[in-house]
């Protein structure tokens, strides 16, 4: 599995939209400096998804986080693909027994295919829009993130490269 974390809050970057010809449409922007957390762990083979939305970035709850992902499968050996986020590296880490961190290269988000799930949850639950408290941020998130985890074709699609699709099958 593949896995990324992802800052979400009140913050928004106006985005080009559709608006008939000669309307130019009008996009609220709001400069709230308010976060939320979502972690997000994707198998490209078949599509599986195991997200958390967290209220921070550190290794407390990537512990929590962790410990979500070998609860839903305790049966099988994970090999975490990860960046090079300080939590991941922290002595405080828990690995759950069935689970290992495998590191990315440093500065190489282009290898992480969670980081389309990112751009698909902005794309399809944050554009365009203000949110007037941060728990709206937060219940959005959770319905973008369910609708992909239930969507695992989708998922599939988005994460599933060529390459990596290719060595997962060259392993077996």
């Amino acid at each position: 599995m593949f896995q990324d974390e992802a800052g979400f809050g009140r913050i928004n970057k106006p985005k080009r939209c559709w608006a008939p010809s000669g309307v130019r449409p009008t996009v609220p922007c709001q400069r709230i400096r308010e976060y939320t957390y979502a972690y997000a762990a994707v198998s490209p083979k078949d599509g599986e998804m195991v997200s958390l939305v967290l209220p921070y970035a550190n290794t407390d709850c990537m512990n929590i986080f962790l410990e979500e992902v070998s609860r839903r499968y305790p049966d099988e050996y994970i090999l975490m693909v990860a960046d090079n986020a300080a939590w991941h590296r922290s002595k405080g880490l828990k690995l759950p027994e069935n689970m290992e961190i495998f590191p990315l290269l440093p500065y190489s988000p282009e290898l992480n295919p969670t980081e389309q799930i990112w751009d698909e949850t902005r794309e399809k639950g944050f554009k365009n829009e203000l949110f007037k408290t941060l728990a709206a941020v937060e219940s959005r998130l959770c319905d973008t993130l369910a609708d992909l985890e239930n969507n695992k074709g989708r998922v599939q699609s988005i994460t599933g490269w060529d390459w990596i699709i290719k060595a997962l099958s060259n392993a077996n």
